[in-house]
């Protein structure tokens, strides 16, 4: 991966977008009905308590790019503020990093706030922070370092 471009200014700190986090007051009524609207399918689900969710990873297409689906555990949890502020839909976007701890180190370096001082447990045991949305245009901005092993 190349770090700097032919102007000298820094590289792109991202492989690929990893997901879109979609905020649903049900997680099973969400995962049928991409299912049956979509044709799009739960390929991981799993319940994080420290972030407050019960979630669902959708295939989409041939690629590794997922749809997550994220519904609160308990009233006061994130996704819950989230859907109570501003209703179910499009919560974040994701991108995966080789080395979340240097992308976060370098995101701080450029001036923008990380959520946490240090990555949090994600999805599949990934390893993850935000950028604050009033620091990224109102987009709450996701760094996703999969965990090692096989692809997630």
């Amino acid at each position: 991966m190349t770090t700097e471009t032919d102007a000298g200014l820094p590289g792109e700190l991202f492989t690929t977008i990893d997901h879109v986090g979609i905020a649903v007051p049900d997680l099973d009524e969400a995962i049928a009905f991409y299912a049956q609207a979509f044709g799009v399918h739960s390929v991981h689900e799993e319940t994080n308590e420290e972030q407050g969710v019960r979630e669902a990873m959708l295939a989409v297409g041939n690629g590794d790019t997922r749809i997550q689906l994220l519904a609160p555990l308990t009233p006061e949890s994130t996704i819950a503020k989230f859907i109570g502020r501003s209703g179910p839909g499009l919560q974040q976007l994701a991108f995966r990093v080789d080395d979340v701890e240097a992308v976060s180190a370098t995101l701080r370096e450029r001036g923008l706030r990380l959520l946490y001082d240090v990555p949090k447990r994600g999805t599949a045991d990934s390893r993850v922070n935000f950028i604050h949305p009033k620091d990224a245009g109102g987009v709450l901005v996701e760094l996703v370092q999969p965990a090692a092993g096989p692809a997630h």
